[in-house]
């Protein structure tokens, strides 16, 4: 064997051990995690006509509690410990709650109001303070979406916002599924339901 064959087939030899320890070092590796599912209500129903005459104007201003600041989608284990809030890994919502609420509402009260833009001047606004949006479990197996929120309808006046009424509602929604999709479902009818009732509570108030 000449030199230059052996030095040849050394190197086919090392050439093979490394790629051998490359491919075991690789399987060793961790799977990279998914990443997580986002989720939103999806398209709003078929909007009706608005109402006939005309329709007065309404300010609309969203907040939530600190612990919805996230688009964090969160689930209570009523079975367990239910003062916990949980986070599910692998789910998140496509906006923080306070911004689903408020695109869901824009929708909802357009066709009996009028919503300018962000800061126009209406005489009336709708305050909302969103304090749960979860998923709370019963069980393993049975869960809801659970929403509760307070309403307050002020005045604008020179002097500042006059507090004209004021509600608090708590909406309980079954979710078909004990996972996150059942959530988002169980969660969007529990704020189509709590619009329906704002609706007609502001139209008591005018």
């Amino acid at each position: 064997m000449t030199q230059a064959a052996a030095s040849f087939r050394s190197a086919a030899r090392w050439t093979l051990v490394l790629s051998a320890a490359l491919l075991t070092a690789c399987a060793g590796l961790p799977e990279r995690a998914p990443a997580p599912l986002r989720y939103d209500f999806g398209p709003a129903a078929a909007a009706s006509q608005p109402a006939s005459g005309t329709r007065p104007l309404l300010a609309l201003r969203v907040q939530a509690s600190p612990a919805l600041d996230s688009p964090a989608m969160l689930y209570r284990l009523a079975y367990a410990d239910a003062q916990q809030l949980r986070a599910y890994s692998q789910a998140r919502w496509a906006m923080v709650p306070a911004e689903l609420l408020q695109q869901r509402l824009r929708d909802g009260l357009g066709r009996q109001y009028v919503l300018p833009p962000a800061g126009d001047a209406a005489p009336r606004l709708l305050h909302i303070e969103l304090e749960e949006f979860s998923q709370l479990f019963s069980s393993a197996e049975q869960s809801a979406g659970l929403l509760r929120l307070r309403a307050s309808l002020l005045q604008r006046t020179g002097g500042g916002e006059q507090l004209l009424a004021q509600r608090e509602l708590q909406l309980q929604q079954p979710a078909a599924s004990a996972d996150a999709a059942g959530g988002v479902r169980a969660l969007g009818a529990a704020t189509d339901a709590a619009i329906t009732e704002l609706v007609q509570w502001l139209q008591m108030q005018r």
